[in-house]
Formats: C-alpha cells, sequence, structure tokens
C-alpha cells in the first residue's frame, strides 16, 4: 500500500475539526430531509417526493463544492513550506507514486462526505417517486466524477502557489468559475444569428464542463444554459469532459512533481524611474499604472495601513485594479448588447436579474478572498505584532485594512454600471427600481465584507480562514436560495419570504422583477435585517481585535 495514501487519509482524520465536520454534515443533511417530511406519508405525491430530493441534492452539491476543494488546495504548497516535499521526491517514491497517493487521500475523505448522506438520501428513496438507477445513481455518479475533477484541479493550483492561502483563494475562484461563469456564453449567444454555429456549438459544449445542467436535469429541474441551442442531455457530456479535464490536471501536476518544482527563475527587471526620459514617457503613455515605476511615498492624508494593503496584495494594485474594472465594464456591455440583439426578445426582465446575479456572484467570489485574511494574515506572518509596536491606533489599523478591501469592492460593482445604464436607455421607467437594486447590491456588499472579516479574524493561519469563510459567505447568501427553490413543496409563502429577508439579494432580485420572485415583500425589511448583521459580524470584529490587541 502507498505509505502517502496512509498519511494523507489518516492525517485528516485524525483533526476533531474533521469529525466535527463529518458529524455536522450527516445531521445537516438528515435534518434537510426530516424538516420536509411530509405530515401523511401516505399520501407523498411523486411531485413532493421529487421536491424533497430536489433541496437535498442541491444541499449536497453545495457541500462538496465548499468542503473538497479546500484539501487538494493546500496538500502540495504545504509539503514545500514544510520542507518535506523535497524528502518525498529524495525518497524511493516516484512522482506519479507521489500524486496518487496524496489525492487517493483526498478522494477516500471526499467519499466520506458522500457517506454521512447517505442516510439522508435513503429517506428520499423511501418516500417513492424517485428511480433508484436514473436519479439517485446518476447524483452520486455525478458528485463522484466533480470531486475528481476539483481535486486534480486544486492539486495543480497548489503545485505554482507559494502559499496555502493563495491556493485556497484560487481554488476556490476556479471552482466557482467551473461552476458558474461556463454558462453565461450558451445562456447569451442563444437564438443569435450572426455568430458561426462553431462558436454556438462550443459554448454549448463549455456549458457541459459545469455540473449545474447535469444536477438540474436529474433532479427534475430542466437544464441551464440549453435552451435555443440543441437540445442534448448533460448527463454524458459532463462526465467525458471531466476525465478529459482531470487527466489534463493531473498530467500538469505531474510534470511540476520533481526537482524543479523548486526553481523560482525571474527576472529581476529594471525600474522605469532609471529608464531614459523618452522611455518613461512612452511607458506612461501605453500603461497608463506602470507596474515598474517606483512607487511615490505615503501621503499625510492616507492610512498607511490602506495603502500597504494595496501595495502588498498583488490583486489590489493598480494595474489588476484597472484590468478587473475594464472586464467587468465590458463583460456587463456585451451581456446587454448580446440580449437586445437576441433573436429571442428577451426584454429587460431578462437583463435585470442576470446583471444582479452577476454582481452578486462577483461580491461572494472577491470578499472572502480579500476580507478573510485582513487579521489571520497578519498574524500568520507575525506582522501582528509589528502593528502592534507602531504609533498607529487599533481602530486606524483595522479602519485602513477594510477601506482597502472596501475600495476593490466598490471599483468592482462601478465597472458594471454601464450594463444598468443601457437597461435604464432601453426602459427610463426603470431609473427607479435600478436604484433600489443598486441599494441592496450595496448592503450585500457590505454584508458579505462583515462576515468575511468577522469569521476571518477568529483564525491564526490564513488557509483555515480563507476556507471557513468562502464556506460561511456562500452559505448564508445560498441558503436563503435553496428556501426559495423549494417554494411551495414543501415550504409556504410565508416561509421562502422570510428565509429570504436573510440577504438583500432576494430584495435586489423581486425590485428588478426576476421570475418567481415576484409575490414577495422584502423592502425595506432586508435592508433593516441586513444593516443589523452587519453590525452585528461588526461588533465580532472589534471583540476580537480586542482581545488580541489585549494578548500578551
Amino acid at each position: 500500500m502507498n505509505p502517502l495514501i496512509r498519511r494523507e487519509f489518516i492525517g485528516i482524520l485524525r483533526s476533531p475539526k474533521t469529525f466535527t465536520m463529518l458529524l455536522f454534515l450527516t445531521f445537516l443533511f438528515s435534518a434537510t430531509v426530516v424538516l420536509q417530511w411530509p405530515v401523511d406519508s401516505s399520501s407523498v405525491s411523486g411531485s413532493e417526493s421529487l421536491a424533497v430530493f430536489r433541496v437535498f441534492g442541491y444541499g449536497l452539491l453545495a457541500g462538496i463544492v465548499f468542503l473538497v476543494p479546500a484539501f487538494p488546495a493546500t496538500s502540495i504548497v504545504n509539503e514545500k513550506n514544510n520542507k518535506t516535499l523535497a524528502l518525498l521526491l529524495n525518497s524511493p517514491l516516484r512522482g506519479p507514486a507521489i500524486y496518487f497517493g496524496k489525492i487517493a487521500g483526498v478522494l477516500m475523505f471526499s467519499l466520506l462526505v458522500l457517506l454521512c448522506s447517505l442516510p439522508a438520501s435513503a429517506a428520499c428513496f423511501a418516500m417513492g417517486g424517485i428511480s433508484l438507477s436514473q436519479q439517485l445513481g446518476m447524483l452520486y455518479l455525478i458528485l463522484f466524477f466533480m470531486i475528481i475533477q476539483y481535486s486534480t484541479l486544486g492539486m495543480l493550483i497548489s503545485s505554482h502557489v507559494q502559499t496555502s492561502d493563495a491556493g485556497v483563494r484560487i481554488t476556490y475562484t476556479a471552482v466557482f468559475c467551473l461552476l458558474l461563469v461556463t454558462l453565461i456564453p450558451s445562456a447569451f449567444l442563444r437564438g443569435t444569428s450572426f455568430f458561426p454555429a462553431t462558436l454556438l456549438t462550443s459554448a454549448e459544449w463549455l456549458r457541459c464542463l459545469s455540473p449545474l445542467p447535469a444536477m438540474m436535469e436529474i433532479l427534475g429541474d430542466g437544464d441551464v444554459g440549453n435552451s435555443g441551442l440543441r437540445q442534448a442531455s448533460t448527463l454524458v457530456r459532463f462526465p467525458m469532459l471531466t476525465v478529459i479535464s482531470s487527466v489534463l490536471f493531473a498530467s500538469l501536476t505531474l510534470t511540476r512533481l520533481n526537482y524543479r518544482i523548486f526553481d523560482r527563475s525571474k527576472s529581476k527587471g529594471t525600474i522605469t524611474n532609471d529608464r531614459a526620459l523618452s522611455t518613461r514617457l512612452v511607458r506612461r503613455l501605453i500603461f497608463i499604472v506602470d507596474p515598474q515605476r517606483r512607487t511615490n511615498g505615503i501621503p499625510w492624508y492616507l492610512n498607511p495601513v490602506m495603502v500597504k494593503e494595496f501595495r502588498c496584495r498583488k490583486f489590489g494594485r493598480s494595474q489588476w485594479l484597472l484590468r478587473l474594472i475594464a472586464g467587468c465594464s465590458i463583460v456587463s456591455m456585451l451581456l446587454t448588447f448580446l440580449a437586445t440583439t437576441s433573436a429571442e426578445s428577451w426584454g429587460v426582465a431578462t437583463i435585470g436579474p442576470l446583471l444582479v446575479l452577476m454582481q452578486v456572484i462577483l461580491v461572494v467570489v472577491l470578499t472572502p478572498s480579500l476580507a478573510s485574511g485582513l487579521i489571520s494574515g497578519e498574524r500568520d506572518s507575525g506582522g501582528w505584532e509589528i502593528l502592534r509596536m507602531t504609533p498607529l491606533s487599533t481602530l486606524r489599523v483595522i479602519t485602513g485594512k477594510l477601506l482597502s478591501v472596501v475600495w476593490t469592492l466598490l471599483l468592482v460593482l462601478m465597472a458594471t454600471l454601464p450594463g444598468y445604464v443601457m437597461t435604464v436607455l432601453i426602459k427610463p421607467d426603470l431609473s427607479l427600481q435600478i436604484q433600489m437594486v443598486l441599494v441592496s447590491l450595496f448592503w450585500t456588499t457590505l454584508q458579505a465584507l462583515a462576515i468575511s472579516a468577522a469569521v476571518g479574524s477568529l483564525f491564526r493561519y490564513t488557509a483555515v480562514s480563507t476556507s471557513v469563510t468562502y464556506v460561511a459567505v456562500v452559505a448564508f447568501f445560498l441558503t436563503p436560495m435553496l428556501f426559495w427553490v423549494a417554494r411551495e413543496a414543501p415550504f409556504g409563502h410565508s416561509t421562502v419570504e422570510t428565509a429570504l429577508l436573510a440577504t438583500p439579494v432576494g430584495a435586489a432580485l423581486n425590485v428588478i422583477g426576476a421570475s418567481g420572485f415576484e409575490d414577495y415583500q422584502l423592502l425595506p425589511a432586508a435592508w433593516w435585517i441586513s444593516g443589523i448583521v452587519s453590525a452585528l459580524m461588526f461588533l465580532v470584529l472589534s471583540v476580537q481585535v480586542w482581545r488580541l490587541n489585549r494578548a500578551v
């Protein structure tokens, strides 16, 4: 037996947090079915049992997305930082044996997550109306292929990054891109006539990289992004593309499992200030923000901690922010253009919800990555003690860190405004609704920032805080949507409305007139609840910072 399999798998199981998490998942999956179990089980119809199975399936999918990527994302980079990867490469084990041993441990743990759901899935099957092979069996098969794909992707990213928190952030971002971004091209190219057929076919195949269409097909929800294209089933294409992509990810990782993984040769470059005047002027005109230009000193009116966060964080530097803003602006304009020129009459009622969902996805993906390590990153690197010894007050330090995230998120949100401007130009009567949507998105951003900063401050290590923060933020915003998916069967109107009040996302979709959200009264209660939750999270952050500041 490969000794790494035992080491990786047993090492994960020995953690008390792992046992607590598995116990919690078993309880959560079982409670999901029990809470929806009908009072009179003798009169259960096929639609009611399918509704229960649908909520269970989406919950299991969310559990896999949240929990599985964190382990392979830190597997190789932790070995490298702990100086044990060199020992493994000098051992009798070859690169393929090392890779197989590490990923086998992750896959075995992922199978435990699936085993935790067996009592709940057995209860769903006992209700009747669910096929054992076509629905329940296919559900676990799709999830198994998804686990393989995310594990190999996480291992590949872990072999390239230099820190564990960077591996977690990049892996979760890539997972969300595979899950959601791959659906966008097919959704907006449907019905168009001026694009070549090869592009439409490519968009159809790209959509099959996401497990959502296959899951929705199994759970009886139809398919995402398939309307207008050829009505092809994704139950065959998704496993096929998953196997191909997993083999590609594994092959690329194996090419890294040798002594060259420690090489970091990099050109030192030349500072722009040391170049000739003509070269400096040309670079200033071409690059606008020249990454090789020596940065000026910090002005007296700026918070030095905020400037430090921007300059030390690669994502916070000006050239990366400008690229992100330009990308978001182009995407928002392109989505509106494709929607208005589509052969199918989409209308503003379709454009608006898609823009709202795009902004929410950006906020949910970016905020934990930026805010989870504000405190834990300093504690992990030893910088917190240095900050305590500076003349800066604790309030100024925390304010500077939060402002570095706030400005980034505000720039991202402002970059998507061209899409709303186009919407108002198409239908001027929606100007008031657009303003209310923007207010809801502001509260969404503030709530995500508060939760990320508060949850991240509770942990010492950056990788752990980033993983837990992603789970907390996405679960907080996704749970109300699971109630909405199961509206009327089995959750009633009042229950769904109460669940949607937890976040301003439902209020934004309600204001913009998204299908299925019209009958709920969510404003202004959703804004008040968001403000209260944000205030409580900032209070938790303040208490934790006060405790850390008093620690010897």
